[in-house]
């Protein structure tokens, strides 16, 4: 959520206009790829569906092992699914514009989608391998429908953004604008195959809950799985290409064994080795990660931070300036963040 709330900005004032190959190269890793291939701004977005999958094993299995039944767990999955799904409608400005040509899919309402599906998968079936089934079966399903499957006077495997199945069938059956024009990068099936990507989180917090393995064990465990989704996505990349706004099956393997990795590194870092002092400001912010990434839609903190901090940035100007009025945003958005976080202010959705 940093990079969401001001650290990608932050990023690209330090890179900006600059001769250095790597800080050129650093700045174009905080902006999306055009259509194939990956940078780590596409990594956001799946990462947070996979930490969402993670807290699957924790609030769901033991909330049944507390007594609640497998229908109020549903329903309440089912819940979460329509309030994000509303609330992403609501931050595409649908409101605003009068519900005129609305934008349905949202960022929002594929997390609400793909964790209402993954919950169902954890609540019903009968053991972990049944989870890995589910899983096979979504990325191998998914792969065989974009690649096999053939669009109306295009053909079957044409991965572009007028060509895939996906912007064929959104095309079809999604009301209002697409945001992407001919398709829609958070569209049905994409929600679909996102859902694969927080099964896979479920499946790191089941390793992660595990009593019976020792905690090099589980940081072996999920580093293996990591390295593993990695190369199995390098290998398959070259006919099968990486691609976020479709959403393809190497591209959920490729974000879920980072994913993995990554889990792992701060699983290290912050339960085995128990450097925690700073990881604070990131916890302030993750705290209330929902609420902050709608707020920032709605609010122009720009604005606040122009108005406090612009008798510094002006008389400076150029790059000084407005890295001192990004630094100010970030400063007001974690001091808002910090003072919820004090309060024991929680919105959860």
């Amino acid at each position: 959520m940093f990079w969401i709330t001001g650290g990608v900005t932050l990023v690209r004032a330090l890179t900006k206009d600059s001769s250095s190959d790597w800080l050129n190269t650093l700045a174009e890793q905080t902006r999306h790829v055009n259509w194939e291939g990956f940078h780590f701004y596409d990594l956001i977005f799946p990462l947070f569906m996979f930490i969402s999958g993670v807290a699957i094993p924790y609030s769901i299995l033991s909330k049944l092992d507390k007594g609640s039944t497998k229908k109020e767990l549903v329903i309440k999955a089912a819940r979460r699914m329509v309030i994000l799904i509303v609330l992403g409608i609501i931050y595409n400005g649908t409101l605003r514009d009068g519900f005129s040509n609305p934008l349905l899919e949202s960022v929002l309402g594929q997390i609400g989608v793909a964790y209402f599906f993954a919950s169902l998968i954890v609540i019903y079936a009968p053991s972990f391998r049944t989870w890995l089934y589910w899983l096979f079966g979504i990325l191998t399903g998914y792969s065989a429908v974009q690649l096999f499957v053939p669009v109306p006077g295009v053909g079957a495997g044409v991965l572009t953004p007028d060509g895939c199945i996906n912007g064929y069938i959104d095309r079809m059956l999604l009301p209002g604008r697409l945001y992407g024009g001919s398709y829609a990068p958070e569209g049905l099936l994409c929600m679909i195959s996102a859902t694969g990507i927080t099964l896979m989180g479920a499946v790191a917090g089941h390793f992660l809950q595990h009593d019976g393995k020792t905690m090099y064990q589980k940081l072996y465990i999920l580093s293996v799985i990591g390295v593993g989704l990695i190369i199995l996505a390098l290998i398959i990349q070259p006919f099968y290409p990486v691609i976020k706004n479709c959403w393809t099956s190497t591209f959920n393997l490729l974000a879920g064994g980072i994913s993995f990795l990554l889990m792992a590194l701060f699983y290290l870092i912050i339960d085995i080795l128990k450097w925690k002092k700073w990881a604070y400001f990131f916890m302030v912010i993750g705290m209330n990660s929902i609420f902050i990434y709608i707020l920032k839609a709605m609010v122009n903190v720009n604005y606040t931070s122009n108005y406090l901090f612009g008798w510094i940035a002006t008389p400076l100007g150029g790059r000084w300036g407005e890295l001192i009025i990004i630094a100010g945003n970030i400063l007001l958005t974690w001091s808002l963040l910090y003072y919820m976080y004090k309060k024991k202010i929680f919105i959860k959705v």
